[in-house]
């Protein structure tokens, strides 16, 4: 494993960590906006505690959701993203209701933070997931070890340009150098022996 993917790692087990704490610090906000006052330990009372995990779970299983589809680049629809933001609004609304009724803004910043933390997390880890995914695999695109060209022998160019000779043709390192495009080092000591071998068979 390579330092980005241990970062990457990092950054995501964080990242769900804060959106789960926070998550977790709003289902008792919401169970007393639920409960309005139901006595403790009575099936209203108890009812309430449903209501959060009804919504956050819904809520996280869009956001993984939104992360394998953002790793293989695959846009959601305008409903994934309704519902993601209609439970953070909900999640929200249920938290900060009884401080804005009590005009207390201490209690307005106390419960408005945990909520609006998950809103910028839930937006910035589908992100960045995707970049770092993007850095890993730049990292493992660099770390691959070039391919070997492989060299072309001098009888390879000697069969070629064999094969480019007729009895019109003047062999000069020119015309080798046009048929089988080698250096032109290489062309005279071709040339030289397509002419011995031509001097042979005359």
């Amino acid at each position: 494993m390579n330092d980005v993917e241990r970062v990457a790692r990092q950054v995501d087990r964080l990242c769900w960590t804060g959106i789960l704490l926070g998550l977790a610090f709003t289902m008792t906000n919401v169970q007393q906006f639920a409960a309005a006052g139901a006595r403790t330990w009575s099936l209203p009372w108890f009812g309430a505690w449903l209501l959060d995990p009804m919504v956050s779970l819904v809520l996280l299983a869009i956001l993984r959701a939104e992360q394998v589809t953002a790793r293989h680049g695959v846009r959601t629809g305008g409903w994934v993203r309704g519902a993601k933001w209609f439970t953070l609004a909900a999640t929200y609304v249920m938290n900060t209701w009884q401080a804005f009724s009590e005009r207390s803004p201490a209690l307005v910043v106390l419960h408005s933070v945990p909520p609006l933390v998950v809103f910028v997390a839930t937006e910035a880890v589908t992100d960045l997931r995707d970049k770092l995914g993007a850095a890993v695999a730049a990292v493992a695109a660099a770390r691959q070890p070039e391919r070997a060209v492989p060299r072309t022998t001098f009888g390879e160019y000697l069969d070629a340009a064999r094969a480019a000779l007729t009895a019109e043709v003047v062999i000069t390192p020119a015309w080798v150098r046009e048929v089988t495009g080698c250096s032109r080092g290489l062309s005279s000591k071709l040339a030289a022996t397509l002419r011995a071998e031509a001097g042979e068979r005359s």
